[in-house]
């Protein structure tokens, strides 16, 4: 007779982390977009990408830049760096921003598989302004009338380690479908995401579609502000070992002559 015993040893319930990205560096009102060609930058437990390019008179970048400034007046191109809300999501300092741009989608890398539970969101000035007011490239939303079913929306699809999507989560930045014009909305404040419907996962990829589209892609602008990324890491289980116990037990047959 043998007897096998295996013990395994799981660790405690993990702390969730928070990235708020106040823990980066940035003089007052200014913004990181990645003019330093960094190819990207870490804030807490996370990556975030970054492709930069310029030339004479212009610069370019797509994937995520992050910013402390506080205006929310500026409309147009010049306000692609400050978030509607006017500071970070609690009146933190800092906070990031993304361009969905023609290559590379946003995406937040975590170190280790991860369930995310929560993030929050709100527009930036320039795609607020544009869907606010309309401008030479873009629509007001609700249109001169007020009732054309305008919507933005943003798309956060979680992903495994292997690159495969595990789900994807919707959230509008705005949104006129309603029947009741008053409920109409662009969102201005920071707003809350609950992510945990996508599981354990490696990272997040952020798409944008809006009602606003045309024969050359989205009129809108591809912007949205980001920050307070809430994440508990997957709990690992530690196989110590196994401690085989073996008992044999055997008898002689006795020949009684």
């Amino acid at each position: 007779m043998a007897l096998s015993l295996a013990t395994t040893i799981l660790t405690p319930p993990a702390r969730a982390h928070v990235t708020d990205f106040d823990d980066l560096i940035l003089a007052p009102q200014s913004y990181w977009n990645g003019a330093d060609s960094a190819g990207g930058f870490t804030s807490g437990s996370a990556s975030f990408n970054n492709s930069y390019s310029s030339g004479t008179g212009w610069e370019y970048w797509e994937g995520f830049a992050y910013s402390n400034l506080t205006d929310t007046s500026v409309s147009g191109p010049a306000g692609q760096y400050s978030a509607s809300a006017g500071s970070g999501q609690s009146g933190s300092a800092n906070y990031a921003l993304a361009f969905v741009g023609w290559s590379d989608a946003p995406t937040v890398t975590l170190n280790r598989p991860t369930m995310v539970k929560s993030l929050y969101v709100t527009n930036n000035n320039y795609a607020y302004y544009s869907m606010l007011h309309g401008d030479m490239f873009s629509k007001k939303f609700g249109g001169a009338a007020g009732d054309d079913p305008d919507w933005f929306k943003l798309t956060i699809t979680g992903k495994n380690a292997a690159g495969q999507t595990a789900a994807a989560k919707d959230f509008y930045l705005a949104d006129f479908r309603f029947t009741d014009p008053g409920q109409d909305y662009i969102v201005n404040t920071w707003r809350k995401i609950d992510l945990t419907s996508l599981g354990t996962v490696k990272s997040l990829e952020f798409t944008l579609t809006s009602s606003d589209t045309g024969a050359f892609g989205m009129n809108t602008p591809a912007y949205f502000a980001l920050d307070s990324i809430t994440a508990i890491p997957a709990p690992a289980a530690i196989l110590l070992g196994s401690v085989g116990i073996t008992l044999v037990g055997w008898f002689r047959k006795r020949e009684i002559l």
